[in-house]
């Protein structure tokens, strides 16, 4: 009579059940919606500072006379440089300052690293950021018009 005074497991209703599936749901869907919604910020880009920022229209471009710089080892760079002005630039740049910067610049540079597209690319990079501030953003670019190598 010991069986017949018990009722059968299946007839028995689970306590917090329905709580636990309600729960584990609600945070499947906070994780999925969190998930892709960040996803989406990422993807998309939301609206930055470099959006709503116009790029400067160009101005006039002043071309430099070639320098001779001393790289390291003995070796030289002959270096000319063209500096891209911007419309709003009050006068045409006056490139000494930009001189002197390439001069700091390349100065003791080993010329292998000048022997690669990515070594050169990086200098410039480098270069062209110290000019625009340096002209207070009256330069929106450099051009190489000579670069050569002893």
């Amino acid at each position: 009579m010991a069986k017949d005074d018990k009722a059968p497991e299946g007839d028995a209703p689970k306590k917090g059940g329905k709580k636990k599936l309600l729960i584990i749901i609600i945070a499947a869907v906070l994780l999925l919606g969190g998930g892709g919604g960040g996803a989406y910020m990422m993807l998309a880009g939301g609206s930055s500072e470099e959006e709503t920022v116009a790029a400067p229209e160009p101005g006039a471009i002043v071309a430099l006379d070639p320098i001779t710089i001393n790289l390291a080892s003995g070796h030289y760079l002959k270096v000319g440089i063209a500096l891209q002005a911007t419309a709003t630039a009050a006068e045409e740049p006056d490139g000494s300052k930009a001189l002197n910067l390439a001069i700091d610049q390349y100065t003791n540079v080993e010329v292998a690293e000048l022997e690669t597209a990515e070594g050169r690319a990086k200098l410039k990079t480098e270069l062209e950021e110290k000019v625009k501030k340096a002209y207070e953003e009256e330069v929106m670019a450099i051009y190489y018009t000579t670069f050569v190598t002893q």
